[in-house]
């Protein structure tokens, strides 16, 4: 028999710490070689780090939330056992057991599943209100549906219950870098609208003419393109500020960071050389990666270096927004929602599909006339969608 202690590596790019956000294992398992043992939360993404051994977990260190650093010990094994080791709970006195039996329940405390408990927590319901009906006096749901027909209240209290969660993993690390973006950058916004009756025509068409052979194209891809033809003109937008050396990198290349709602949060997979591709493949790797980040599968370098971001909410998008920029670059395009609505075209009312631009701007290295020009430039791509491809 031996120990192998296995500590916190390097899980990308000299990363000094990382925060554990999730135990695949506890002490006592038995695990296997290359098994899930752990989801650690670097600066871009969460990292599944396996098993290095086969054996029993005789430890782990830390807590999901915790921040660790690189070559910390992580967790214990014991390999080549036979045995699983009594786990703390079965060593335990029997007398701390709990018996079969519990006539009374402890003042303030309620038996109930958990999720009757979050059931209740959404209603704003306090569980120990309510007499239970099931074994042991545990509240179920039809107890729950009967408190708000009185028929199991002992007494209905306010809703003033509090939830506390703590902050940590993917969102945790969302919270550190907007605060950091708006510590950091001055930001101003421009908001301008467009006129892409034109566009959605074009954009119709090409599904169709298209469908089952291409990917579908949504607005997405023609704002890449209309951004890659712009920013060559204005080099200033398309940079990174390391404002602790006070140097400004302007790009050459196009690399669009596309904002991505995920259930681990808001991530920024990047379309790297957006300015080398066409229409389908930018549709193709935008999707691409969206998949991955939503997944949880997206790669580090997946999510580093973009030189300018675009976010959209979809059908959700709003009249106009003020998007916070991703540090450090120094402008994020967000669109809006698309709505028909009448506007005066040569002295006539008509009905058009409209939209707005809402960008941000880095007011340290980019001057509201340039911002301007830029969206105007934009503007004048989407509207007279063939100049896209001139």
């Amino acid at each position: 028999m031996g120990r192998y202690v296995f500590k916190l590596p390097d899980v990308g790019e000299g990363m000094a710490e990382a925060e554990i956000s999730r135990w695949h294992v506890a002490a006592g398992d038995r695990i296997e070689e290359d098994q899930p043992l752990v989801d650690v939360t670097t600066d871009k993404a969460i990292v599944e780090i396996p098993a290095p051994a086969s054996g029993i977990v005789v430890s782990i260190h830390g807590a999901a939330g915790d921040k660790v650093p690189v070559g910390s010990e992580l967790v214990i094994i014991e390999t080549g056992a036979e045995t699983r080791p009594e786990s703390p709970a079965a060593a335990a006195p029997a007398a701390a057991a709990p018996t079969a039996v519990a006539p009374a329940r402890p003042p303030g405390h309620a038996l109930a599943s958990p999720a009757v408990r979050q059931r209740a927590r959404e209603l704003g319901v306090e569980l120990r209100a309510i007499r239970g009906s099931g074994p042991e006096g545990r509240v179920t749901h039809a107890d729950l549906d009967a408190s708000f027909t009185g028929g199991a209240v002992e007494g209905r209290q306010a809703k003033d219950a509090i939830e506390e969660h703590r902050v940590v993993g993917v969102r945790r690390k969302i919270a550190e870098r907007v605060q950091e973006a708006k510590r950091r950058i001055p930001h101003f916004s421009y908001i301008e609208e467009v006129d892409v009756t034109a566009l959605e025509e074009l954009r119709l068409q090409l599904n169709e003419a298209h469908a089952g052979r291409r990917p579908k194209l949504t607005l997405l891809p023609f704002l890449m393109r209309a951004l890659a033809l712009a920013l060559p003109q204005h080099p200033e937008i398309n940079a990174r500020f390391d404002d602790d050396k006070g140097v400004i990198h302007r790009h050459a290349a196009v690399h669009i960071g596309i904002a991505t709602h995920t259930p681990n949060g808001l991530m920024v997979p990047v379309v790297r050389h957006a300015d080398a591709r066409d229409l389908w493949d930018c549709a193709a790797e935008a999707a691409r990666l969206a998949g991955l980040a939503r997944e949880g599968r997206a790669t580090r370098e997946e999510l580093s270096g973009s030189t300018i971001t675009i976010t959209s909410l979809g059908a959700l998008g709003g009249v106009a927004s003020t998007p916070v920029i991703n540090y450090p670059e120094v402008a994020i395009v967000g669109v809006n929602r698309i709505t028909e609505r009448p506007v005066a075209r040569g002295g006539q009312v008509v009905v058009r599909k409209m939209m707005n631009l809402s960008s941000s701007f880095d007011h340290r290295v980019v001057d509201g006339w340039n911002a301007a020009e830029f969206v105007q430039k934009l503007k004048r791509f989407l509207e007279q969608p063939a100049t896209l491809f001139i």
